[in-house]
């Protein structure tokens, strides 16, 4: 199974000319978009809050989130951002992925608009 890779824009949701280009690893297991503190800082991103996640090796580990407009594939979309450690993944989440209408096609392992977003 291969990877896929995106490339994104990141923005400060109060002041667009505060951005970011990035190639992220698209990660539909991961709910929320993970980038690197120091960067996220670099745009002004702030931070609104503490969260728990549980890791890979089930350990529950806490991180600071934000909000973040991310731009992919001509869409927009505003999105949870994690503040990542160093020694994090930095990764597209599931909830980007929805907000933005795309999805992994599962055949060619790129990202597309998806078909549909589902109403229940």
């Amino acid at each position: 199974m291969g990877y896929t890779v995106a490339r994104v824009k990141a923005y400060n949701p109060r002041d667009e000319s505060l951005s970011l280009e990035l190639e992220l690893l698209v990660d539909t297991g991961s709910t929320y978009t993970w980038i690197r503190r120091d960067r996220l800082e670099k745009i002004r991103i702030k931070e609104m809050g503490r969260r728990g996640f549980r890791s890979i090796d089930n350990r529950i580990i806490e991180r600071d989130v934000g909000e973040v407009v991310v731009e992919c594939l001509s869409r927009k979309a505003t999105t949870v951002v994690v503040f990542a450690n160093d020694e994090d993944n930095e990764v597209l989440g599931l909830h980007a992925l929805e907000g933005l209408g795309l999805e992994v096609d599962p055949v060619t392992r790129q990202l597309k608009e998806s078909e549909a977003i589902l109403a229940l």
